[in-house]
């Protein structure tokens, strides 16, 4: 990796973030680009004193390493002057592939709970042993002769078939990004060629028949998590309560210890499940594990939560049924007593018609929702449904409100407001947040 500086183009997105304070904190001269809009990543970036430019091919300079996000290609003008200068140009998951030679790498895949279950893992590891971690909430950490290196494994587009990592987490397999999959066995034979990558152990979720399909190569274990007598790490004994869950954890059959985190909804204790699983077999003392566990505090964007006034506001990225149901299934757990509301943001329009009838369904586990209209992305910026076509699926709700015109939300007191969505649905959180100050 001999290079004077790497140039992000894309650098505001959350893994080409996190993988700029990488390089940036391995000792190299970091600097990119995006659009001008503002993100959640931006401010890690500016802390670092990372350099963020506008597009421009002047910025493209001899003896540069180009990093590629994946939303760019050649019609960028600095990826043009790039290849006028024959500059070496990597995509995201190259680079992540060549960084992750040098550790035991240990990668997180599937299509809900990656993010939380990398943040998980790198936050147990960190604490015990050096540990360099790309989660893909924008957080990046890179250590020098690091024994662990933790990342997130994305399977759009079969971005992680650039990953040969020692361990993988499979957390679900589901139908997901309708633009680029064309089912569930598409996105079955993604992860299914990912598999046969593996080079020490695959962790997947057991209770899951879709995921007991996949195989590795004949040298290499699966080790399955869950709830269910078949699994090798399981969780019984699970206590959830208002301060969190508790569950003693067996491995074939032999209790390891009883774990307590400060999360809520099942979804992670399956998730705190594979990190403690992975732990194990890597001959972590229990104990250690759990004076980590207890002391996680979540990751940016899911299920972060604030007080303002009497209302409980929650801010998730959930974007699929599947995320829905565990937000609130989690907010059920915390708040027992309090009435859930839901501002849902549908992303890609896309997604919202293949996956319709989920989102009603998922959606009505709350006791009220409102819609925003649907965030296109840049490969799509319109399609043949709207936010007032699901709405009209919703039992509890379904009115669509805009920035304008909040005045609905501002009728509830002492409840929980969850804000979910995966494109600037933290917009409306805000505008929230002002009128109810005006108020």
């Amino acid at each position: 990796m001999e290079t004077t500086v790497y140039y992000f183009v894309g650098i505001k997105g959350t893994g080409m973030s996190a993988l700029a304070l990488i390089l940036h904190d391995l000792g190299y001269e970091v600097q990119g680009s995006d659009i001008a809009k503002t993100t959640f990543t931006q401010k890690g970036l500016q802390q670092a004193g990372i350099r963020i430019n506008d597009f421009n091919a002047d910025n493209i300079q001899e003896g540069m390493t180009i990093i590629l996000g994946n939303a760019f290609g050649e019609d960028n003008p600095e990826v043009q002057r790039a290849q006028e200068l024959n500059l070496p140009i990597l995509s995201y998951p190259q680079m992540v592939s060549q960084l992750i030679e040098q550790s035991t790498s240990i990668g997180v895949a599937g299509a809900h709970g990656k993010t939380s279950t990398t943040g998980l893992l790198a936050h147990v590891l960190s604490g015990i042993a050096k540990t360099s971690y790309l989660i893909g909430d924008g957080t990046g950490k890179g250590i020098k002769d690091s024994q662990f290196f933790v990342f997130e494994a994305d399977e759009y587009r079969r971005h992680f078939l650039a990953y040969h990592p020692d361990y993988l987490i499979m957390t679900n397999i589901d139908f997901d990004h309708p633009d680029y999959f064309r089912d569930l066995d598409d996105v079955l034979s993604a992860f299914q060629t990912e598999a046969l990558q593996v080079k020490k152990a695959l962790f997947a979720w057991g209770d899951e028949p879709i995921l007991r399909k996949v195989h590795t190569e004949s040298q290499v274990p699966i080790y399955y998590y869950g709830l269910g007598d078949s699994n090798d790490f399981r969780a019984v004994n699970i206590e959830r309560d208002t301060q969190g869950s508790h569950f003693d954890v067996l491995y074939q059959g032999q209790k390891i210890g009883r774990f307590s985190i400060p999360l809520f909804g099942e979804h992670n204790v399956l998730n705190s499940l594979a990190v403690i699983g992975i732990s194990f077999l890597e001959k972590i003392d229990p104990q250690l594990i759990q004076q980590e566990l207890s002391s996680f505090q979540g990751v940016k964007r899911r299920y972060s939560e604030k007080q303002v006034g009497d209302m409980i506001l929650i801010d998730d990225y959930a974007h699929h049924p599947s995320e829905i149901k565990a937000t609130i299934d989690a907010a059920r757990q915390q708040y027992p007593q309090k009435h859930i509301i839901v501002v849902f943001q549908p992303h890609t329009y896309s997604r919202t018609k293949a996956l319709l009838a989920g989102f009603a369904q998922s959606l009505d586990l709350a006791d009220t929702v409102y819609l925003t209209n649907i965030f296109g992305s840049i490969r799509e910026q319109q399609g043949q449904i709207s936010s007032q076509d699901l709405g009209n699926k919703i039992k509890h709700g379904g009115q669509v409100i805009t920035l304008d015109n909040l005045q609905p939300l501002l009728q509830y007191h002492d409840a929980v407001l969850i804000f979910m969505g995966a494109g600037d649905i933290q917009k409306y959180e805000l505008a929230y947040q002002k009128a109810l100050a005006e108020k």
